[in-house]
């Protein structure tokens, strides 16, 4: 099947929050209870990044898999909040490391702010989240959520070690969007099982689906960055290339395409230069590095939905396997 026929199937993020809907509008209030400070800058950045539009995907996977495993308590809306303010710090970091000056079509916070305090007000997300962390007063989730940020960390350090590094290989790449994007996912989920008391196997099991469908998501996320517009990405296109970022697309079309297409691609990769993006685009897809990428985003979620069958059945169960085929069919 061809992607564009696949997406047309995809289904409606909103019909899986519409299962969790008085969860998602008391996680959405804790989030705006909890970004307060008596620091006034601190308010306006936290505010203007959490607000900016973002799909909180990693926040409703942890209601999803409460609920899936039976969870009738309310500590699952904290802990998905959490979840969100570790996210938003990432990306406040990120951007100022990769100099991004957009994200879900607008500026982004050190764009707006300015480094400085892009910087510190994720710092203080951080710090936010690990006193939530303690109010929960569960060792297993600030263990599972300590170790969570410290991965994420790392994977950001490995990505600047690879950056400009034309001869990352597909393992490189897999081994960094594990880190910087799958382990948050992962995380998350199996802090909804921890909550819903669930047995060892159980939590590994969701947490593997965590893990698939974080990999699906920035597959999917890395696909589209040669292949969507920048309206509907909400960034420009090509900032990837930009910031000597080679991910999988980019891989692949140097390992099948033509000499001079590999002299391209390798000499783009090591400048950080877009002026032959359009070249770049076309060779990405006549070499096939689209399809191949979004068909290991669709590997990814076959894994990602496998791990479900330890569930009951429930609409939660449902919930969780639209959510991976949205994660991987979605054009933005």
């Amino acid at each position: 099947m061809e992607a564009s026929e696949t997406r047309l199937n995809t289904p409606s993020l909103e019909s899986v929050r519409s299962l969790v809907q008085e969860d998602w509008a008391n996680v959405n209030r804790v989030i705006a209870q909890r970004l307060g400070s008596d620091v006034a800058l601190v308010n306006q950045v936290a505010h203007y990044i959490i607000h900016s539009g973002g799909k909180r995907l990693r926040p409703l996977t942890v209601l999803l898999a409460a609920r899936s495993c039976g969870y009738q308590q309310t500590k699952h809306i904290p802990s998905a909040a959490i979840i969100e303010f570790i996210h938003t710090a990432t990306l406040l970091h990120d951007d100022v490391v990769d100099g991004s000056g957009l994200r879900r079509g607008q500026k982004t916070a050190n764009a707006a702010f300015g480094n400085q305090a892009s910087v510190l007000v994720g710092d203080f997300l951080y710090s936010r989240a690990f006193q939530m962390m303690v109010e929960i007063g569960d060792i297993e989730i600030f263990d599972t959520l300590a170790n969570a940020t410290n991965t994420i960390a790392e994977g950001e350090v490995l990505q600047l070690m690879n950056s400009n590094n034309p001869d990352i290989t597909e393992s490189d790449y897999l081994e960094v969007i594990y880190r910087k994007t799958a382990k948050l996912f992962e995380a998350g989920i199996r802090c909804g099982a921890i909550l819903a008391g669930c047995d060892d196997e159980t939590k590994q099991q969701l947490a593997e689906y965590g893990s698939h469908l974080g990999l699906a998501f920035q597959l999917t996320d890395d696909a589209l960055d040669y292949d969507a517009t920048t309206e509907e990405l909400g960034k420009n296109i090509g900032d990837d290339l930009t910031e000597g970022k080679a991910t999988l697309p980019l891989i692949y079309a140097m390992n099948q395409g033509s000499a001079a297409e590999k002299h391209m691609i390798r000499e783009a990769i090591e400048t950080g230069g877009i002026q032959n993006l359009t070249s770049i685009q076309l060779s990405i897809a006549t070499s096939g590095g689209l399809r191949y990428t979004e068909e290991r985003a669709r590997i990814e979620i076959q894994s990602a939905i496998k791990k479900l069958e330890i569930l009951p059945k429930s609409p939660y169960k449902d919930g969780l396997t639209s959510l991976a085929n949205f994660a991987a069919n979605r054009r933005f």
